[in-house]
């Protein structure tokens, strides 16, 4: 792929050529990418955390090293449409590489991963990861997105139903209060009163568990593991038949 296309996106010479490295190198520490690109490791630390908050980056914590690595591939077409309408040729022009793109990510690709996504942006890359899967389940929801990024989920709502992306909501107990009906696509039961707590809440989605946190700076933790997605939905299933309401 022409790297040189991101710049359309306001991606920096340094930008790209960082993203670059992780393309080639899959999960990389710091030092890595610093051989690869010959960018000083204090300007590193900056364009890492600008691509991590526009959730094309992210990265994982081991053993007390930090990975950086690509995220999601898509992810790139959706921060896309969150611009201005006069991206839509380029939209059109990355997609046609998002195959190739998909190769190598996939071919770096552990068979068990965490990654970490920071912020409004990082949080929004998450959701339009969700739309490349036919089923999304909750735990603990509030609705937390639609309150406090409207318009962004507005459209994340409507691709979401253009898809025929189902939605399986286990949503706290005060939102009875709140939900008048569910959206379109989507069914919801109630969690016990004695469950309501902080705005913590855990998406499943594909071999995906994810769990948000929004209080103050919003984080997403996402694991990749067939493993445990299959265990969390078991767990959503009896939550879903034998503890929650309607």
């Amino acid at each position: 792929m022409e790297l040189e296309i991101l710049r359309k996106l306001g991606l920096s010479e340094g930008e790209i050529k960082v993203y670059g490295a992780l393309l080639e190198l899959g999960a990389s520490a710091l030092n890595s990418i610093h051989e690869r690109t010959g960018i000083e490791r204090r300007n590193i630390y900056d364009i890492l955390n600008k691509l991590i908050e526009r959730g094309i980056v992210t990265y994982v914590q081991e053993n007390k090293k930090r990975f950086f690595r690509i995220a999601h591939p898509n992810n790139i077409i959706g921060y896309i449409d969150q611009r201005e309408h006069d991206l839509e040729s380029t939209k059109e022009e990355i997609a046609k590489h998002i195959p190739e793109l998909m190769a190598k990510y996939e071919f770096k690709r552990q068979p068990m991963s965490g990654e970490i996504f920071r912020g409004h942006e990082g949080t929004k890359a998450v959701w339009e990861d969700m739309l490349n899967y036919k089923e999304i389940r909750w735990i603990g929801a509030g609705r937390y997105i639609p309150k406090q990024m409207p318009h962004f989920f507005a459209s994340w709502n409507k691709r979401r139903i253009e898809k025929r992306i189902l939605i399986k909501n286990i949503v706290r107990h005060e939102m009875r209060k709140e939900i008048k009906e569910p959206y379109k696509l989507e069914t919801i039961r109630y969690q016990p009163k004695e469950w309501s707590g902080n705005p913590t809440v855990i998406s499943l989605y594909g071999n995906k568990v994810v769990n948000f946190i929004f209080i103050g700076e919003f984080f997403a933790f996402v694991i990749e593991s067939k493993e445990l997605a299959d265990h969390y939905r078991r767990y959503f299933d009896y939550l879903w038949d034998h503890v929650c309401t309607k």
